[in-house]
């Protein structure tokens, strides 16, 4: 006999949050990746630098910003603490997303709802850790970027597009964790609720198995008084 309850319905009500995370995640690394190859994260008259470029524009004033000396084009980026922090930082969020975008959709594949709770609480983890190392990211470029404005030999600085990506970036993330979070807590529910429905289908079960043994029982006891 298949015993249909409204807990078994549960999972189907609540695919769409892990849809729009996916989707978010999805978005994630697309903007990473063109945030870690642009080198317009720091942008001046004639420079442009990024994580792993920088770039100098034909006719660039001099001298340039931070004393560098070459020709106009691009370069490897400079080789600056904390330019190399952001750039791994960036790096960890990409692959942190990357696993927990991957565990999401295998969370949406599978059929096992235990599979899908443990793929879908690893994804969580995953996207706040991406979200953690960005944010972090975020913070340190413009907070050393201060600290070498003496160096600048230019007036007038800007933060360019590849940089209000990461926060687009992080705004998607932080959708991302959100939705996995929340559908985490209502997976506890729902195996409590499946657990007690559970309970409630086995005590009814024994309890009429134990009907039927007492009536049986007086059943015969009648019997045998009519005999007698």
């Amino acid at each position: 006999m298949i015993m249909y309850t409204v807990a078994d319905d549960h999972m189907g009500e609540n695919e769409i949050a892990q849809v729009i995370a996916l989707v978010c995640g999805i978005i994630v690394i697309l903007l990473m990746i063109m945030g870690l190859a642009s080198a317009d994260w720091l942008m001046a008259v004639g420079w442009r630098q990024g994580l792993f470029t920088h770039c100098i524009a034909d006719g660039a004033d001099t001298p340039l910003p931070f004393n560098v000396v070459a020709e106009p084009g691009c370069y490897s980026a400079r080789d600056v603490g904390y330019i190399k922090a952001v750039a791994a930082l960036c790096i960890v969020c990409l692959v942190a997303d990357i696993a927990g975008t991957l565990l999401t959709w295998l969370g949406l594949k599978s059929k096992d709802h235990r599979n899908k709770h443990r793929c879908y609480r690893i994804a969580v983890i995953c996207m706040l850790l991406a979200l953690i190392a960005l944010l972090i990211a975020l913070i340190i470029y413009p907070v050393c970027f201060t600290g070498e404005l003496n160096l600048g030999n230019r007036t007038v600085w800007e933060f360019g597009w590849a940089y209000g990506v990461g926060w687009g970036a992080a705004i998607f993330l932080f959708g991302a964790v959100i939705l996995l979070w929340f559908d985490k807590e209502s997976e506890e529910v729902y195996y409590k609720e499946r657990k007690i429905v559970r309970e409630d289908m086995t005590s009814g079960g024994n309890n009429a198995m134990i009907g039927h043994g007492i009536a049986g029982h007086h059943g015969t006891m009648r019997t045998g008084l009519q005999h007698a």
